[in-house]
């Protein structure tokens, strides 16, 4: 039986890698689309923009409306519109028909995503659940900050089809592992919708998705800027500036190894702690920026405390609405999509308006608001506070 977990978790992590590195490996070979379709970068950068908006759409949607399906087949299902949609945007020669073909799977992106950590979750004890969920992270981990590198490097070493079509393989290899190995799963308790919606009626559900936007929005908004702020603040060179997000990467799928133990070991002092322990990591960022050495040990904690932060932010979702674990992985997607979306709008409102070094205030903004999110749950929603009600 643990074999079995462990092949379908590793299997999972994959099929996670493969979703997000459709979804963000485009963002290093932008240029090189924008000239094979004949558009502009900005146009380009649709790809990765209505992707992005397509999941933050469809985060709590799909995978409510996904709920009652067998899970295997639902995978399979998401699966194979992703190989499809990348296959299609291999040979299309129409900028419109390959934005098409990359917005539809875009849709289906929650569904696999939420199942896959509610599948990691409730296929261990309660108490290895965080462990489990933080081995699936790791392939969005590396899905959003090594996949970039690795395909920048397969479109620069051969050509733009066949970086499309690293996203196509991963995805079909998961298809079939999926179709292999992992057991028919249906739905045995099946929740209503209505069931599903209410955890809306919460209060923490509400904070905690505030909580997780302000964490995402504290953590994209200055990591969207970071090869800019090597360039201009540290001076570094386009090659050394690889190596930092290489190592960035690294660091990033270290911090979710790590995270699974601390929250396991105590959840909610975790995520309190989470915001000043990043908020030190940009204070000294801002501070040393400048110079070579240190801004290389600040990327590397900077990395691993990354990776802790998606894993506290899941978590805090989840634990928010645990009798709705597919709903609330979806509202889960939703927020971090949005949270980018904010931080990397105020980060770039700091860097037009009073220059690149202050993105870093930011992030330092959005921490402030996640920890006063964290903390009005702990307080609230604090054992002893329940018992006196």
């Amino acid at each position: 039986m643990a074999k079995r977990n462990n092949l379908i978790i590793l299997i999972l992590t994959i099929g996670v890698f493969g979703i997000i590195n459709t979804e963000m490996g485009v963002i290093g070979i932008l240029p090189l689309i924008a000239d094979h379709f004949q558009v502009s970068v900005s146009k380009a950068g649709w790809f990765v923009s209505l992707f992005a908006l397509a999941v933050a759409i469809s985060g709590p949607t799909m995978p409510l409306l996904f709920s009652g399906i067998n899970r295997k087949t639902a995978m399979l299902l998401v699966l194979g519109v992703f190989v499809l949609g990348n296959i299609v945007s291999i040979f299309a020669s129409n900028f419109t028909i390959a934005l098409i073909a990359r917005v539809i799977p875009a849709f289906f992106h929650p569904i696999y995503c939420s199942m896959a950590f509610t599948l990691a979750a409730t296929s261990v004890s309660k108490e290895e659940a965080p462990k489990a969920v933080s081995k699936v992270i790791m392939g969005v981990s590396a899905g959003m900050v090594l996949g970039v590198p690795v395909t920048t490097f397969i479109a620069n070493s051969t050509s733009l089809e066949m970086a499309m079509s690293f996203f196509a393989i991963v995805n079909a290899i998961v298809f079939i592992a999926t179709l292999l190995f992992v057991p028919s799963m249906p739905v045995t308790e099946r929740l209503s919708y209505g069931a599903q919606l209410i955890v809306l009626k919460k209060s923490i559900t509400w904070l905690s998705i505030a909580a997780v936007i302000f964490i995402n929005s504290a953590i994209f908004g200055v990591y969207s800027y970071l090869a800019e702020y090597l360039e201009i603040i540290t001076n570094m060179s386009w090659k050394t500036i690889s190596l930092m997000l290489v190592i960035y990467g690294a660091a990033n799928i270290i911090g979710n190894i790590v995270a699974g133990k601390l929250l396991t070991k105590n959840a909610v002092k975790s995520a309190a702690s989470f915001p000043f322990a990043l908020g030190a990591v940009y204070i000294v960022l801002f501070s040393l920026g400048q110079f070579t050495v240190p801004m290389a040990f600040i990327i590397l904690v900077w990395g691993i405390l990354a990776g802790i932060g998606t894993n506290i932010a899941q978590y805090w979702i989840t634990s928010a609405a645990p009798e709705a674990p597919d709903f609330a992985n979806g509202l889960f997607l939703t927020s971090t999509n949005l949270g980018t979306t904010i931080g990397t709008a105020v980060g770039g409102l700091f860097i037009s308006g009073i220059g690149t070094q202050y993105v870093v205030l930011g992030g330092l903004l959005s921490l402030i608001l996640s920890s006063v999110c964290i903390l009005l749950r702990n307080y609230i929603y604090s054992p002893a506070k329940q018992l006196s009600r």
